[in-house]
């Protein structure tokens, strides 16, 4: 098995774009887990009270992923995304994403997020 491209365990992402059916804000923080190519994270903020993620990461580093989460108007969301990562010029990581609802109005949409700077 070929290791992937980035190790994001540890890292927090949070998110600068999305369009307007998706219920992700600049008040939510991914926090990302890794075993080898296998990607998780657990998220929450603004419109979330809790979420996570689970999917694969290629050799290239591009990810594929089901998500889950509760809502404040405690609804039960669900979506799958496709997530490209680009490194940024001092170092970070911006995942550009395509995802679409599995719930709902089963729409679709396009998101950025960004990992945050460690101190």
């Amino acid at each position: 098995m070929n290791f992937p491209k980035y190790n994001l365990d540890g890292k927090i992402f949070r998110s600068i774009s999305n369009s307007h059916n998706g219920e992700v804000s600049a008040e939510t923080r991914f926090y990302y887990h890794q075993h080898g190519n296998v990607i998780s994270a657990d998220y929450s903020g603004g419109e979330i009270l809790v979420g996570h993620l689970l999917g694969l990461m290629n050799e290239n580093g591009r990810m594929d992923f089901l998500y889950q989460h509760i809502n404040n108007e405690n609804q039960q969301m669900a979506g799958e995304c496709r997530s490209t990562p680009h490194k940024l010029l001092d170092g970070r990581l911006k995942f550009t994403e395509q995802w679409r609802w599995l719930t709902g109005d089963c729409s679709s949409g396009s998101s950025e997020i960004e990992e945050v700077k460690s101190n």
